[in-house]
């Protein structure tokens, strides 16, 4: 017992020691059959034993489960489970539905409205204008088809209003010219929406206004409960909608971002947001136009820092372009213009329209002797003078273009005038303000338009984010865009747990119905636009706008022919008038193909046709047209005029 207590002293001491890992073992090695296993040999098996004890020495123990904490850790998790599950706050037992048909705004900047419509009732949210394509001759303002609400009118009970842009309230006085319903909106909404009945000649119209308290609920009809939430956007006293039916609670965001520091101090109402988030939310409608911008939105503040810089550089005038809708902007500018001692002169009917409403209903205050006219300004000293103005987009009849090309009866641009545009370029204007900067720089006046001048109104990417799990809908429907923006908002709501097969992407037209079981589009119905000459603020007929557009992309050919109604043969040379077809030189050459092709037709007319003037004259106007398009591959509008004698 002594020899094997001091073998296993000396041996311990080599068996910590590292192995030398630069020898191989020999694994040939045989055992010696006569060698006989010692009981205190290092060799014997009680060795390794030994070994795995003292490595299991060192080995970490795991600590005890305490059962009741892991039964809160699974209670946790299904509090999780319900308040991330809007299943779990629906009635899944209900029957009732609700439509939803847009007629605006998607597809497309602009336009927007869209009927909410249980079985018995239907509401109306917005009613936008929208602006024409290049193409679009003699048009001024494109509003949405009527037809559908022709349809349901006995079923409409009330026209929601989000907020005071054109493209939510622009198409008011031409649908209240046909039809009228009761109004429901904010006050400022609503004022200018009575400017609009006013220029339309619609006063008795405003005893239609119904203003609404925000966070207050309004029983419309007898299926709607509709509530306003205050949200920040590039207008002030804008909203989002909470509608709530028997088939649930649907929010339609409005135009909206999320500003934590705006001018006036109101933030978005995000607690009302979170309150029928936590209740349950049936759909939600969001705003897409900003959906690929990662960069959170700018605050409406931190253009301030920009504006002062602005006005500490000026050796001149200083003028300002943005929309005239933004108030808060045209009031940060009015504000650093007093503060450097400048008088201020709004310029532009909109602009000019807009200030006053905000200021007759205190949603600013200024003291009115800060405010010239515009015929003040040519006897005051330049440094003296802010002009706010309208044209930022390069519009042809804006004030500021007319500045530009020294065409406005009161302002001249001058050199050392510094010319601001506070806006981002809408898509399809860049060509109209390219060539309105070119004139200003040829009249010599600096240009600022740098990128923190501005900020936009609409939500980024991390505020739809955060409107999407405010909110946590079951059903998504992304609105207000192109269909590459709702189709990113889409991306959006998928990141932010919403199921694909729960989301829709709509079109203009398309009804969508909504039961807490399930989303489904369900029919469409005729949808388009009207086109509008704001000259009369009479609507244009489509085949018009399409005559125009062909005038200018293929020209016009007029022919005057007189036929012997004996002979059927010409009694004399046609008179051939042409417009954008061919230039003045070739007209005589024209004129004789012209009379070729008319003899042509006559010879080989068929017998009797010539007692039909109006058949006549329309297989000739296909006979030239299928001429001139073999010659010069383009289809010009044909009149002839064929008289019989």
């Amino acid at each position: 017992m002594a020899e094997e207590t001091r073998e296993v002293q000396v041996t311990k001491p080599q068996e910590q020691r590292k192995p030398n890992n630069n020898r191989r073992p020999n694994n040939n090695r045989k055992p010696n059959p006569n060698q006989k296993k010692v009981v205190g040999d290092s060799s014997a098996k009680p060795k390794s034993n030994n070994k795995n004890k003292n490595r299991n020495r060192h080995k970490r123990q795991p600590s005890p489960v305490d059962e009741n904490l892991k039964a809160f850790v699974v209670k946790n998790q299904e509090a999780h489970k319900q308040r991330l599950n809007p299943h779990y706050k629906l009635d899944l037992n209900s029957k009732a539905k609700i439509r939803v048909t847009p007629l605006g705004g998607l597809g497309e900047i602009g336009g927007n409205i869209a009927v909410f419509e249980t079985e018995n009732e239907a509401i109306l949210v917005d009613v936008g204008m929208s602006f024409p394509d290049e193409d679009m001759h003699g048009v001024d303002i494109l509003i949405p088809d009527f037809s559908y609400l022709r349809e349901i009118k006995h079923k409409i009970v009330g026209v929601i209003i989000t907020h005071a842009h054109e493209d939510h309230i622009g198409a008011m006085p031409y649908l209240y010219k046909e039809m009228q319903f009761p109004i429901y909106g904010t006050p400022l909404p609503l004022a200018m929406i009575g400017n609009k009945f006013d220029e339309h000649h619609l006063k008795e119209a405003r005893k239609h206004f119904n203003p609404i308290e925000k966070r207050k609920i309004y029983k419309i009809g007898n299926d709607f409960e509709v509530e306003w939430m205050h949200m920040t956007h590039s207008i002030i006293d804008s909203s989002s909608i909470a509608i709530t039916t028997d088939a649930g609670t649907v929010i339609h965001t409005g135009d909206f971002k999320i500003d934590y520091t705006p001018v006036d101090g109101y933030t978005a109402d995000l607690h009302r947001l979170a309150y029928y988030g936590d209740k349950g939310v049936l759909c939600l409608l969001s705003d897409s136009t900003n959906s690929h911008n990662p960069i959170p939105t700018g605050s409406e503040l931190s253009v301030a820092p920009a504006l002062e810089r602005v006005f500490t550089k000026a050796e001149g005038r200083v003028i300002l372009s943005t929309f005239s809708s933004n108030i808060h902007r045209v009031y940060q500018a009015i504000q650093y213009g007093v503060k450097h001692g400048r008088k201020i002169c709004v310029i532009g009917r909109s602009m000019e329209r807009n200030l006053e409403v905000a200021m007759q209903y205190d949603y600013i205050k200024f003291p009115k002797n800060i405010f010239v006219d515009p015929e003040e300004v040519a006897n005051m000293s330049d440094k003296d003078v802010l002009i706010v103005t309208t044209g930022s987009q390069g519009e042809g009849n804006s004030a500021l273009f007319r500045m530009s090309i020294g065409e406005h009866r009161h302002i001249k641009i001058k050199p050392n005038d510094l010319i601001v545009l506070s806006s981002r370029a809408i898509p399809g204007n860049e060509g109209s303000i390219s060539k309105m900067l070119n004139h200003l720089q040829k009249c010599g006046a600096k240009v600022a338009m740098d990128r923190d001048i501005h900020v936009s109104g609409h939500a980024s990417i991390e505020e739809q984010k955060l409107m999407l799990r405010l909110v946590n809908p079951k059903f998504f429907l992304p609105i207000h865009g192109e269909y590459n923006h709702v189709m990113k908002h889409k991306e959006t709501g998928m990141m932010c747990g919403v199921p694909e097969r729960n989301i829709l992407l709509m079109t203009d037209g398309e009804q969508i119905e909504i039961a807490p079981k399930y989303m489904r589009k369900v029919k469409t119905v005729k949808t388009g636009k009207t086109y509008i000459d704001n000259q009369n603020n009479h609507a244009i007929e489509d085949d018009i706008v399409m005559d125009r557009q062909k005038l200018a992309t293929d020209g016009v050919v007029m022919m005057v022919i007189q036929v012997s109604e004996q002979t059927s043969k010409m009694l004399d040379k046609p008179k051939v008038t042409t417009f954008g077809i061919v230039p003045d030189r070739r007209d005589k050459a024209f004129a004789k193909e012209m009379e070729e092709i008319v003899e042509n037709f006559l010879i080989n007319m068929k017998p009797g046709m010539i007692d039909n003037p109006r058949g006549l004259e329309g297989d000739l106007r296909q006979v030239v047209r299928k001429h001139i398009y073999r010659k010069m591959k383009r289809y010009p509008l044909i009149v002839p005029n064929i008289f019989i004698h």
